[in-house]
Parts: C-alpha cells; sequence; structure tokens
C-alpha cells in the first residue's frame, strides 16, 4: 500500500497556500489521536476565493471541482500544520456544505469533489468515512462550498 503522500504526489496535484483563519477560531487542532478541521472555502492556486452560488454562477461540475479544491486547501492545512499527510490514519467525518440555489439537490454529488479525493489520498478504506451533504442559502464571502472534518491520526 502506498503511503498518502506519495499517493498524492502520483496524483499530480498542486496544493494552494494553507489559508488563514478570517476569525476567530483555529483552522486545525489536534486532541488526542483526533485532527479536526475547521470549516473550509474554495481556494483557487493563487490563494484567492472561489465564489458563487452552485445552480446560478456555477453549474454542478463547477461546484464539484469547487469541493475538490476545498480538500486540497484542508490537505494544505494539515500538512503545514502536522508536516506530512502521512500523520493522518484515516477519515472519520466530512461534513460539506453547500451555497445553492433553492430546489437544488445534488449536494451530495458537489461534496464527491472533496470525497473522490480523500479517497485517491488516503484508499479506499481509510480515505472515506461517514459525511453529510447538505445546501445553504449563502455561505461566507459567497464561496460555493464549506467543507469541515474529523481525522485519526496515526
Amino acid at each position: 500500500m502506498n503511503s498518502p503522500e506519495s499517493n498524492f504526489e502520483a496524483l499530480g496535484l498542486v496544493l494552494p497556500p494553507p489559508p488563514k483563519p478570517i476569525g476567530v477560531y483555529r483552522p486545525c487542532l489536534v486532541d488526542g489521536k483526533y485532527l479536526y478541521l475547521s470549516g473550509h472555502g474554495s481556494f483557487k492556486e493563487d490563494g484567492s476565493l472561489n465564489i458563487g452560488k452552485v445552480g446560478k454562477d456555477l453549474d454542478i461540475l463547477s461546484g464539484k471541482m469547487a469541493a475538490r479544491q476545498v480538500g486540497l486547501a484542508m490537505l494544505a492545512t494539515i500538512k503545514s500544520n502536522l508536516g506530512s499527510l502521512n500523520r493522518v490514519k484515516r477519515v472519520i467525518k466530512v461534513l460539506g456544505m453547500v451555497n445553492c440555489i433553492d430546489g437544488f439537490e445534488k449536494h451530495p454529488y458537489v461534496i464527491n469533489g472533496c470525497s473522490e479525493l480523500f479517497a485517491a489520498v488516503w484508499g479506499e478504506e481509510n480515505g472515506i468515512g461517514t459525511r453529510s451533504a447538505v445546501g445553504f442559502n449563502s455561505l461566507p464571502d459567497n464561496i460555493p462550498v464549506e467543507i469541515e472534518a474529523m481525522f485519526e491520526l496515526v
């Protein structure tokens, strides 16, 4: 089995800069063998925010790609705080929030952008945890997706 770091390298993806808190909170917190990540937004490789409402400003595939970018921001936070993705044993819980129009029903599809990334990094056994995917009328700064997660550490 490959390590999470080698799996990520094989994907050929680029991590954005780890996001800095915009409010009074910690981006991540280690408690014993668990890592909690605060809600992360969708950042581009240059560190700027993706913005827009899914179903209005972004189509469903763009929403899914925004969720993937959120996953990359979360990986950047893990690497900057723990030094390596290899410190994470498995994904425990993901909560995905989608900024979408009334009547939008494909929240799970959008959040799959992040979940598929985690599965590719940690493998299906350890990269797929429990999950909720829900819709919101708005999110901070009009970001399309916000995701928080809990991980078990090695």
